[in-house]
């Protein structure tokens, strides 16, 4: 089908974690050559784009996302070269390129933060980040904690004997920036552009919405009074998250919005189709709608179902309230199950559940992202401790493991590890019994997850992208979900037991092969799902 709305209203973006897709020479990392060679593997999925996590220079203190000069590559990754290489060979495959921004935090190793170290208190260089004195008694300005654990402030001392705290709301080696100093406008605006002219079709923003901080003097207590203490994480429950979320004083500001009025001038400077979407984790969900306002992002990240249950009545209302509440403001609504910062959706509910999930949000409208290797239908990966790279894991003293296990390598071939990622000795070990992951496996097997989603892939293409809203049929109450849309009816069993649901068409797709449609009765096993084309 053709749509008239804008290229990501309805597209399916490909997540890369570079690091992980596949080493070209052979020293254990993933890089940008090692992208552009296996292209074609994300075109044969059906995605018309991708999205890269950061290979810009870093000290690689948090996988890349303490970004020391956001206009260069890292050579670890290779060279400005091999950037340009990559976009234009996604574009001859037809797929768009997205690249990460991060806003919210240099490296310490940026060039501004070496100068505001050697600068003293009260000058334009420190007014760039949030350098603030201790309090009287000697301890920091606030008692913020950082979400990688620890306290949120660290002390540092110059030359002239001074001493001062600076804000990170991660890690000690990301230093929070100042969106009130004026220079910060200007210097990003150059770097969307200097990525723009290089070719990328748009950005996906890293933690969008914690550019502005207020009170920051004040102490923060949570809602309950419960801790004198800040922790705020995804691994929290649903309900104590949501309550951090609304009142924490460095997420969700006003002020954010400025900026991304100030970035949607840009994009629409160009002269061809440019989108951003915003990581945002808000609360209440509504308030997630203000990033997509007529004049600022094109998209925001739905996160509810990347910490959702299993659960029929839980998932509607997910998916329902995000489709009423962005038709109020004409956005797409986006999709993700897995990502680099959050445990595998395979992982979470299992190989069945994750693939009927996957299969049933397939089908909405809106736009899907797809973190590579969610395809192979990857597990996280057991990791020793003494692998681990994740700075949450050593700041909070292993207490948290961290996402080294959503980050490990891709499979591509072979029956050992490190399955064709490279010929050297990957950077996190890929488990010893991957072989049935590996893309050359599933390749091979009718039944594999890798087949099954180029399946999906395919027929959303053809049949449901342009093919409006979506008609609720069951809501859950049994543990059945089920919609009508276009040419399809859609069914997720999330119950416990087979169940029988008379319809009438042809089986169009399932998640797995029990799957039957015999004298106008569906039969669904649990944690299954199925496209019934009823037209």
């Amino acid at each position: 089908m053709i749509s008239d709305k804008p290229w990501w209203s309805e597209s399916v973006i490909y997540q890369i974690y570079p690091r992980s897709f596949f080493d070209s020479n052979g020293d254990g990392e993933g890089d940008l050559p090692g992208v552009t060679s296996h292209l074609e593997h994300v075109q044969a999925l059906g995605a018309d784009a991708i999205w890269l996590s950061p290979f810009y220079t870093s000290p690689n203190k948090d996988g890349g996302y303490d970004v020391a000069d956001p206009r260069d590559v890292d050579p670890r990754f290779g060279n400005l070269e091999d950037a340009r290489a990559m976009i234009v060979r996604a574009h001859q495959l037809g797929l768009r390129v997205l690249v990460d921004v991060v806003p919210n935090h240099f490296s310490d190793q940026h060039p501004w933060f070496k100068d505001a170290i050697s600068a003293k208190p009260g000058s334009p260089e420190r007014d760039r980040f949030h350098f603030y004195d201790a309090k009287p008694d000697g301890t920091p300005p606030n008692n913020w904690i950082s979400l990688f654990g620890g306290p949120a402030w660290t002390q540092i001392k110059t030359a002239d004997g001074s001493s001062q705290y600076y804000l990170h709301l991660f890690d000690s080696s990301q230093p929070d920036l100042n969106w009130e100093n004026k220079d910060l406008a200007s210097d990003f605006e150059e770097t969307l552009r200097f990525w723009l002219d290089l070719g990328v079709d748009g950005f996906r923003i890293d933690v969008a919405h914690g550019l502005a901080k207020e009170n920051i003097l004040v102490d923060h207590h949570d809602p309950q009074g419960l801790s004198d203490a800040l922790r705020l994480d995804a691994q929290m429950s649903a309900e104590k998250r949501g309550e951090l979320l609304a009142s924490v004083p460095f997420f969700d500001r006003d002020g954010v919005h400025a900026v991304y009025r100030n970035w949607r001038k840009v994009f629409d400077s160009y002269n061809r189709d440019i989108m951003a979407v915003a990581e945002a984790w808000v609360h209440p969900p509504v308030r997630a709608m203000r990033y997509v306002r007529s004049d600022e992002l094109q998209q925001v990240f739905n996160f509810d179902l990347l910490v959702a249950p299993f659960v029929a009545t839980y998932l509607f209302k997910c998916i329902s309230d995000t489709l009423e509440m962005l038709s109020e403001v004409d956005a797409p609504a986006t999709w993700a199950l897995s990502n680099h910062d959050t445990p595998r959706v395979a992982s979470r509910h299992g190989a069945n559940a994750s693939r009927a999930l996957a299969l049933f949000v397939m089908a909405l409208p809106g736009s899907c992202y797809i973190y590579n290797g969610q395809e192979l239908g990857l597990p996280d990966a057991e990791l020793a401790d003494s692998v681990r790279q994740d700075p949450s894991f050593f700041r909070t003293k292993g207490v948290q493991k961290g996402r080294d296990g959503a980050r490990v390598p891709m499979p591509w071939s072979g029956d050992k590890t490190p399955f064709g990622f490279s010929s050297g000795s990957p950077w996190l070990p890929i488990p010893n019994e991957w072989s049935e992951f590996s893309v050359d496996a599933q390749h091979a097997d009718s039944a594999s997850t890798l087949n099954l989603y180029r399946s999906a892939l395919k027929i959303r293409k053809n049949n449901l992208v342009g093919a409006g809203e979506i008609e609720w049929v069951d809501r859950g109450e049994t543990g059945l979900l089920s919609f009508a849309r276009g040419e399809f009816a859609v069914y997720l069993n999330t119950s416990s037991a087979a169940l029988e649901i008379p319809t009438v068409g042809t089986l169009a797709l399932g998640s797995n092969f029990e799957i039957t449609l015999l004298n106008g009765v569906l039969t669904l096993p649990a944690a299954s799902a199925a496209w019934v084309a009823i037209r």
